[in-house]
């Protein structure tokens, strides 16, 4: 094999059986141990070392009568050598990996208004089902989470939708509904049925700006008749935003997934349930369009839709 000009040259590059052959003679330090541990003729071997020896032009072994050493060259191409075979070997066996579905790495990112809220069901789901897959999650707002898609820095995501953003598939797993969340004393705590007209007067408290579950809210409010954005107060997730509340600083709204973690820290809240149809959002897996393990994420998202049954969603149909 060669490769380029270099120099106004054409320089050839070693083979792999080439660095295996001198890899073995510089483990064994003897030319017929060496043949032996990888199965090749002395004369083989011997041919293949000097062939190494005149593509990189230096002396990479000393033969002697008694025994094999290396050169100060060979001292340091082997530890190099070794490297190039052992990440040749590290690729033939993530090709490998990959040929069966549901191993090797995927780096699922979620969103942080559902991370701590489904990913219980999805490791359960991963670790029950899927044993030799090496799932790794990153925990990033939405705008992050999609560069990560677009540059190959994530596989999937766990998020919410629409997107809207080409090149992206969505594959959509449930609705949930929001509830509001008030101080025990607000005259909307506990009630059923709540119109979105309340939402014209209440002192909403919401995210930070760059979560997409703030949007949602302002989205909510503005279908709701509300012109201004209610914004006095801002949290950077929802645990603060709930504690917020239970101070008396005013109302937030919640998904029902997130409903039993972060109301269960305060005895000083109440929830109330909208009018149907009551505010909701769509949780979805997100992929590259035309992705290679596309089949296999459908897959996971069929596992994860009947693993979702259990939570206060409604879980939506793969066509939906």
């Amino acid at each position: 094999m060669t490769v380029g000009n270099v120099g106004g040259r054409r320089r050839q590059l070693p083979s792999l059986s080439q660095l295996r052959a001198f890899a073995a003679v510089a483990e064994h330090l003897h030319f017929r141990d060496a043949a032996a541990a990888i199965g090749m003729s002395q004369p083989a071997l011997s041919g293949a070392v000097s062939a190494l020896e005149e593509i990189l032009g230096v002396t990479l072994v000393e033969r002697t009568t008694r025994k094999v050493l290396l050169s100060p060259a060979g001292e340091r191409l082997a530890a190099r050598s070794k490297a190039v075979l052992d990440e040749v070997g590290a690729l033939l066996e993530e090709a490998e990996a990959l040929r069966a579905p549901f191993t090797g790495v995927l780096r699922l990112g979620v969103i942080p208004t559902v991370a701590p809220y489904l990913l219980p069901t999805v490791l359960r789901l991963v670790h029950d089902r899927y044993p030799d897959l090496d799932l790794q999650v990153h925990e990033e707002q939405t705008a992050n989470l999609l560069d990560g898609l677009a540059g190959g820095r994530l596989d999937l995501l766990l998020l919410a939708v629409p997107l809207g953003v080409p090149g992206v598939t969505e594959l959509p797993l449930f609705d949930e509904d929001f509830v509001l969340v008030t101080p025990l004393d607000h005259r909307l705590g506990g009630r059923e049925g709540i119109g979105r007209e309340a939402l014209k007067e209440l002192n909403l408290l919401l995210l930070d700006e760059g979560h997409c579950l703030r949007d949602q809210a302002l989205d909510i409010c503005r279908e709701a008749g509300r012109e201004d954005a209610p914004v006095t107060t801002t949290a950077a997730g929802l645990s603060t935003l709930v504690q917020l509340v239970a101070g008396g600083l005013g109302c937030t709204l919640l998904p029902r997934t997130a409903l039993k973690v972060e109301t269960s820290r305060s005895n000083q809240l109440l929830t109330g349930s909208f009018a149907d149809p009551a505010p909701s959002r769509r949780i979805a897996l997100a992929m590259r369009a035309g992705a290679a393990r596309a089949a296999e994420y459908h897959e996971l998202a069929a596992a994860l839709r009947e693993e979702m049954r259990a939570l206060p969603v409604r879980v939506l149909g793969p066509d939906v």
